[in-house]
């Protein structure tokens, strides 16, 4: 990797959702897909417009499951809609590949599909659970993982249209599917005859010859059931089902508020002295935002509170009125006073996992989540973070001094703020080294850096990528590929989403409409899909792209390589599905072959010319790849180590965000011309799956700078030998064996640190670099 995922412009930062079976029930709350896509799939309306389409017909099957599950999840057969021929969702698919038959799916089916497969999936899970004969591994287990494969379905395929393809009636659906889908998953992990089953065969294990994926499998169904509260009494069971349920209703709440603000704010860029400093592309991504928002007058340019769009203007804005503007705007969502302040909201959140963690028998959330990840204790990860951070605030506040003299030179009679970091430190690269944004540009047009991850993978795993322009797709603007090996076998679909549009969420993901798997002998492909938000070209342009973007095409790619390379046989373990401080690996991994001089030459082409980016631009690339990796890695840790300290509390009392942000900021010395990357009051990670575990990017990043080094020592990024490896035990094998194990399976040995902290100049902080 040329530079790090943590850049301060990096979209693939994002959670990315575990994919698969049943990805939306395994181990609530914490691992909880319901909470995971809640936090991405944000709603884009006001209260309002909530309202009203609550009153339409889409919902109105969604509504029923409040009444019809009576606070168990169960669904009562007299609530199934009964025009189930008539609904795409439930038929069998006789598209190309199975895909989604997207063209014939309305909002109005959602509903209806949602609660005939969690009533169908209810009648599955009881009959597992009341099975008179003894349970074995296929009567149970097997059993378990066939089950959710139905509701994975219109799950997958409803998540996925609500993220990239917003409407009303989706997000209105969306509202009342999560509870309902909590509810519905603590009927299935806290069923105690289900849970008997499971411990029966958990405690035989050593008699059962099973396979090692089997006996994994197992494993991880012990944990999940007791993870989720299986094995208590009956009246905390009931407790955690309402902690889970409010849990994902407070989950949703605070994305939305998150994305009010995040919609109702723009700066107007109404003249030639506003759009100061501005290089072209940012110029026209602002005119298309002010086209988009209605502002009249030929010269109307618009910034909006999408990360793409506010960094870019801090960096290159030369009105430091303006850039104070956006920043505060910036830094104050979730945290502006009246309907979307997310103080009680959040504060509820953390007493609730406090209370949940102890129901469980742990004294904080931190160490119940963290008991199930490679970290293992909050003790572990605080050892990782407190070893980096006081490397990295220093090497800040060198790369600050350095700033303060550039922006004196510059005439600027001031201390650096935080509005001033990223505009200073861009003109101090492009001084330091000649680098600048629109010349490189030129040669990252987004088609050949997709060619380059596509030949990247072919070198590695003899993959082939073929288009297929009449198949189906949930948005004209993907595209989608069918994926061969060396044989030409099929091996899955990719579909690619690039552009940005109204109603998409913001930043960039992988998921899944199909996991792959083995279950009754045949093998079932997977369907993969990365998503990005990029500007699109203008009409005699073709798109191009940022460096930064270049590498989260890689990454997001990476997580795509996870799961169309997987390869076994229960759906409960395939592809992503693994722990959170491992899941980032592949993705973080495949980063690094972007950066390398081999694939720049191939591929990094000026779109007008054709000719290769030159040496010497390279060269510049990487002598600027440590440069202001101190900013980029305090921003970075100290939201780690306020998600790790605020979930290790074990005492909540009367939380309050506001106060516990500003007293932890305060223990650990931040540096006040530094803002912590997401401040608690958007801090949308935690509510999405990293509550407890924002410390995995930098976590797989330790193991990442290993791994790579691994094809480096050989002479050969390629190596033959090395990749056959990484795709056995990394890339194949999901989560089939404990990652520890997987890692050693590749590299011989443990991860070491060493190679994260050179990689980001903090070994040696004796200059700026």
């Amino acid at each position: 990797m040329a530079t790090s995922l943590l850049v301060a412009h990096s979209q693939k930062e994002r959670p990315v959702p575990p994919t698969g079976p049943f990805y939306f029930l395994v181990a609530p709350p914490y691992f909880s897909e319901v909470a995971i896509r809640v936090a991405h799939s944000y709603m884009s309306i006001r209260q309002s417009a909530l309202e009203r389409s609550r009153r339409s017909d889409p919902t109105q099957g969604i509504r029923r499951m409040s009444s019809a599950t009576n606070g168990t999840g169960s669904l009562a057969a007299s609530t199934i809609n009964r025009d189930q021929n008539d609904n795409p969702l439930l038929k069998t698919w006789t598209t190309p590949f199975g895909l989604p038959p997207f063209s014939e799916i309305e909002p109005r089916h959602f509903a209806p599909a949602f609660e005939a497969a969690m009533h169908a999936h209810a009648e599955d899970v009881r009959t597992i659970a009341e099975n008179p004969e003894a349970p074995t591994f296929a009567n149970t287990i097997a059993a378990m993982d066939r089950s959710f494969l139905p509701l994975e379905r219109v799950a997958d395929v409803f998540f996925n249209q609500v993220s990239t393809c917003a409407t009303p009636d989706l997000q209105a659906i969306e509202r009342d599917i999560a509870p309902a889908l909590a509810a519905h998953s603590s009927t299935i992990f806290l069923n105690s005859k289900l849970y008997e089953r499971i411990k029966a065969l958990y405690d035989a294990r050593a008699e059962l010859d099973l396979t090692p994926e089997e006996a994994r499998v197992l494993d991880r169904y012990n944990t999940w059931f007791i993870r989720a509260g299986a094995a208590l009494g009956s009246k905390e069971r009931e407790r955690v089902a309402q902690i889970d349920r409010r849990l994902a209703e407070l989950a949703t709440q605070f994305n939305q508020n998150v994305l009010a603000d995040e919609q109702s704010w723009h700066l107007p860029l109404m003249s030639d002295e506003d759009l100061a400093g501005l290089p072209p592309m940012a110029r026209a991504n602002a005119r298309r935002a002010a086209k988009d928002l209605g502002l009249a007058g030929d010269n109307a340019h618009a910034i909006t509170l999408g990360r793409s769009s506010v960094e870019g203007f801090l960096t290159f804005s030369d009105r430091r009125d303006l850039r104070e503007a956006a920043f505060r705007a910036w830094i104050d969502r979730g945290a502006g006073g009246g309907a979307t302040d997310n103080s009680e909201t959040l504060a509820e959140i953390v007493r609730l996992r406090t209370e949940i963690a102890r129901l469980k028998g742990y004294p904080s959330f931190a160490d119940y989540v963290l008991a199930d990840t490679m970290a293992k204790s909050p003790e572990a990860v605080r050892g990782l973070l407190d070893r980096v951070w006081p490397a990295a605030k220093k090497r800040a506040m060198e790369e600050r001094d350095a700033l303060a003299e550039r922006a004196r030179s510059e005439g600027g009679n001031f201390a650096i703020q935080p509005w001033d970091w990223r505009y200073y430190a861009e003109r101090e690269r492009k001084v330091r080294y000649d680098l600048d944004e629109g010349e490189l540009r030129a040669y990252l047009k987004l088609d050949n850096v997709i060619a380059a991850a596509f030949d990247t993978a072919g070198r590695l795993f003899g993959l082939k990528f073929t288009e297929l322009p009449d198949a189906p797709r949930f948005h004209p603007d993907v595209r989608v590929f069918e994926v061969t090996d060396k044989d030409g076998l099929h091996v899955a679909i990719f579909m690619a989403d690039y552009f940005a549009r109204s109603g998409k969420r913001s930043g960039a993901w992988m998921t899944d409409l199909r996991a792959s798997h083995k279950l009754d002998g045949e093998p079932v492909r997977p369907i993969i899909v990365n998503v990005m938000n990029f500007s699109r070209g203008s009409d005699d342009e073709p798109t191009l792209i940022s460096m930064d973007d270049a590498r989260t095409l890689f990454h997001e790619f990476g997580h795509g390589l996870h799961g169309m390379l997987s390869d076994v046989t229960y759906p409960s373990v395939a592809g992503t599905k693994v722990a959170r401080d491992f899941v980032e690996l592949p993705s973080q991994l495949y980063e690094h072959w972007f950066g390398e001089p081999e694939v720049l030459g191939r591929f990094a082409l000026h779109y007008q010319t054709g000719e290769p980016m030159p040496q010497s631009l390279i060269d510049k690339l990487k002598a600027a790849q440590q440069f202001n990796q101190g900013f980029a890695t305090v921003e970075y840790t100290a939201c780690a180590l306020l998600d790790l300290e605020m979930h290790a509390l074990e005492e909540q009392g009367l939380f309050q965000p506001a106060e516990f942000e500003r007293d932890a900021l305060d223990r650990i010395g931040m540096p006040g011309e530094i803002v912590m990357r997401h401040r608690l009051p958007h801090f949308t990670h935690i509510t999405g799956g990293y509550a407890a575990g924002y410390y995995s990017y930098l976590w797989s990043e330790v193991m990442d700078a290993d791994a790579f080094a691994a094809f480096k020592e050989t002479g050969d990024i390629y190596n033959p030998d090395v990749a056959a490896r990484l795709k056995s035990a990394i890339y194949a094998a999901g989560n089939s064996q404990d990652p520890h194990q997987a890692y050693i399976d590749f590299r011989g040995r443990p991860p070491e640190i060493d190679g994260l902290l050179e990689k980001r100049g903090l070994v040696n902080t004796e200059s700026v670099g």
